[in-house]
C-alpha cells in the first residue's frame, strides 16, 4: 500500500509551489478563490498518490471527501472553535469561509484529475 512515486512527488511540489505564489502574492475575485480551491485538491491528490498506492477513483474520492470536510469544518467555524482566528496561516490552510462555490471547485479540480488520469492511461495502451 505505502510506495514512493517521483512523478507524483515532483507534481506535488509544482502545485504546493503554485498554490503558495497563489496564497502570498494574488489576492484576486477569480484566481485565488476559484483556480486555488480547484489546484488544491489537485495538489492533495499529487501528494495521496506520491505515498500511496491506490486507484485514481479512490483516490480522487478520498481527496474530495478531505476536501468536503475541511469546507464543512469552515460552516462550523472551526477557525473560532480552536481559536486560530487571529492566524493568518490557520486560515490560509483551513480556510475560515464557507462557500458552495469552494464545493464546485473542488468536483471541478476531481473531473480535471480523472481526464487527466483516463487520457494518460489511454496513450499509455495505444
Amino acid at each position: 500500500m505505502l510506495r514512493f512515486h517521483p512523478v507524483y512527488f515532483l507534481l506535488t511540489i509544482l502545485f504546493l509551489t503554485i498554490e503558495i505564489i497563489i496564497a502570498v502574492y494574488v489576492n484576486d475575485r477569480i484566481i485565488r478563490p476559484y483556480l486555488g480551491d480547484m489546484l488544491v485538491v489537485i495538489l492533495i491528490y499529487c501528494f495521496v498518490r506520491t505515498f500511496l498506492r491506490m486507484g485514481v477513483n479512490s483516490a480522487i474520492l478520498l481527496v474530495l471527501g478531505i476536501a468536503f470536510v475541511v469546507e464543512v469544518l469552515q460552516y462550523f467555524n472551526l477557525i473560532k472553535f480552536l481559536e486560530f482566528q487571529d492566524s493568518a496561516l490557520a486560515k490560509t490552510i483551513l480556510g475560515n469561509t464557507f462557500s458552495y462555490e469552494d464545493l464546485g471547485m473542488y468536483l471541478l479540480g476531481g473531473f480535471v484529475i480523472w481526464g487527466t488520469e483516463m487520457f494518460h492511461r489511454k496513450r499509455r495502451f495505444v
